[in-house]
């Protein structure tokens, strides 16, 4: 089960992607510019964070990766006859950034932005295994699969560039804080099928 694999303490909604299901062209548009969003954020890390090596090393391949599959959903839209449509406001995310700490020590906001990254992709691996299992569409159940195993790795990877630079047991306490208040984000959130958080 995917809560057991990710750590997740409260899963999707089943009824998500009955909706997703229903509103497939806002689900791809949605998806494009989350997978934008996350090559511009591992670019920011880069920029940011450049004098650690292991970071720079393993985020650069992330980076060409995520804009890959940007245009993979952008491509299936357009196989469909649908353009790619507005970039909305991903509430989720912006309420995982209110919980990151702002000042303070340097290294509790460097980890807080990668554990943010983590939560993102596991989030992600868990609603793609939804569209990969529950979607009437075939050939679109096979597309989320590849996608559900490929943000699955990237979970982990931010999880073990954490453990690299900051005290594992740290990394571990501050992340069960963070599974907590992530669960109360996804429960207080509008159950919506046109956003793939």
């Amino acid at each position: 089960m995917v809560k057991n694999i990710l750590g997740l303490h409260l899963p999707t909604d089943p009824r998500w992607v009955d909706l997703a299901g229903i509103s497939l062209q806002e689900i791809l548009t949605d998806h494009a510019y989350c997978e934008q969003k996350a090559a511009t954020s591992c670019i920011s890390l880069i920029q940011r964070y450049a004098s650690k090596e292991k970071l720079v090393n393993e985020l650069s391949p992330i980076v060409t990766e995520e804009w890959g599959h940007f245009r993979m959903v952008l491509a299936e839209l357009q196989k469909r006859g649908w353009q790619l449509g507005k970039q909305r406001k991903d509430e989720y995310v912006n309420k995982l950034l209110e919980f990151q700490r702002k000042g303070g020590d340097l290294e509790d906001r460097f980890l807080d932005q990668l554990l943010t990254m983590a939560l993102i992709e596991a989030r992600s691996c868990e609603r793609f295994k939804r569209l990969s299992e529950g979607l009437n569409d075939e050939y679109l159940s096979n597309f989320y699969r590849r996608f559900m195993e490929s943000e699955a790795g990237h979970y982990h990877l931010f999880i073990e560039l954490a453990e690299t630079y900051v005290d594992k047991e740290k990394v571990r306490l501050r992340w069960k804080k963070w599974l907590t208040y992530e669960a109360g984000v996804i429960q207080e959130l509008e159950l919506r099928g046109d956003r793939i958080h």
